[in-house]
């Protein structure tokens, strides 16, 4: 018998090589695909002369047209980059690792720190949450946070949370030509001057929540739980630490600090820094106004509670004549005074009427009842 095609063709093994290049495949783990750093800019732009130039750029290109031009500068705004995203432009700019580790990872204190020829400063936004009644809100204030990199010829804002966005700072930056002629510092003095009026607009908001929570709590039959107050209270702590912490580094600001701050630019952070006293003194205001008001609850509470043991021992006593007398009566003795008397029902009953007649009219004139 001749044999078939196939048995005549020899069979084709991959060879060992082959084996363990797919193997190695198949253990592999899958190619995680790098976002670029323009993914995370909100904008990029060039100023020269307090004007925007034309075009768009990149962060690298950006810089490089300012250097080129020996004047100007960046403003590059980035919204929750993480680090890989950012070490292109970190090594591009000079940022210090410790600034940039501080902007990716957020959750930071407001505070001003110098690294070389840069500065570094961190803000922390707040926003007034809506509702309909502040004694039973659970969050009034949302904070976020806004990190600026200060150089010579360029500045970096990175933001974390959902309120910070800078567009209208922008804007009105762009509509005065002469302000960001003044250069990168300009822009952070808009951007402190920006975050510290958010300070006072939510301020004037939360005022307007505690006179409402004061009211209800000094009404003459307020049943104010303490617990909202001390929801209220959990809040101005929080506005409280976006606040103090800031006034030193503003301070720090209009003293001259760094030389990227130029003299022209000191006399408008004085007055942020003006600003942000009346603000941490008006916070100081409301913590110490929730703490006396949280006092008032208690003191309520402790009074009705005494009103109410009061009352309870007026019934008490009111109670315990009657129920003596059945008591006494109800021993069943012979020998007792008016058993076998035929007024003596309808006299223990007169008896226990007046008595509880007396001790009723000497409560309610004591005001136990």
């Amino acid at each position: 018998m001749m044999p078939s095609l196939s048995q005549l063709r020899p069979t084709i093994r991959p060879s060992r090589r082959a084996e363990r290049a797919a193997a190695r495949a198949a253990a592999s783990p899958p190619v995680r695909l790098r976002v670029p750093l323009s993914a995370y800019v909100v904008d990029c732009a060039v100023y020269v002369g307090g004007h925007r130039l034309a075009g768009r750029w990149t962060h690298d290109e950006a810089i490089a047209e300012v250097r080129e031009r020996g004047e100007g500068f960046v403003w590059i705004g980035l919204h929750e980059p993480d680090s890989e995203q950012i070490a292109g432009g970190a090594e591009t700019y000079g940022l210090h690792e410790l600034a940039v580790e501080d902007a990716v990872h957020a959750h930071n204190r407001p505070k001003l720190e110098r690294y070389d020829d840069t500065l570094f400063m961190v803000l922390k936004t707040v926003r007034y949450v809506g509702h309909a009644d502040p004694t039973t809100s659970n969050e009034i204030v949302e904070t976020g946070e806004v990190m600026a990199f200060l150089g010579r010829d360029f500045v970096v804002t990175v933001r974390h949370g959902r309120h910070t966005g800078l567009r209208e700072v922008r804007r009105r930056l762009e509509d005065d030509p002469e302000q960001l002629q003044l250069g990168p510092a300009a822009v952070l003095h808009a951007i402190a001057d920006h975050v510290v009026d958010s300070y006072i607009e939510v301020c004037g908001q939360i005022e307007d929540d505690i006179d409402a929570v004061e009211a209800e709590v000094f009404s003459p039959r307020s049943t104010m739980n303490p617990e909202q107050i001390y929801v209220m209270k959990r809040e101005i702590l929080d506005l409280r630490r976006c606040v103090m912490p800031l006034v030193g580094p503003m301070r720090k600001l209009a003293e001259g600090y760094s030389a990227l701050v130029p003299h022209d630019v000191r006399s408008y952070f004085r007055d942020v820094d003006d600003h942000l006293g009346g603000v941490a003194e008006q916070v100081a205001g409301f913590n110490e106004l929730l703490t006396t008001l949280v006092d008032a609850v208690l003191a309520k509470i402790s009074m009705r509670q005494n009103n109410d043991m009061r009352k309870i021992t007026a019934y008490a006593g009111l109670i315990s004549v009657p129920t003596m007398i059945a008591g006494v009566y109800g021993m069943n003795f012979d020998s007792m005074p008016e058993l076998h008397w035929d007024f003596g029902y309808p006299m223990v009953l007169l008896v226990i009427a007046t008595l509880c007649g007396l001790l009723y009219r000497n409560f309610r004139r004591n005001g136990w009842l």
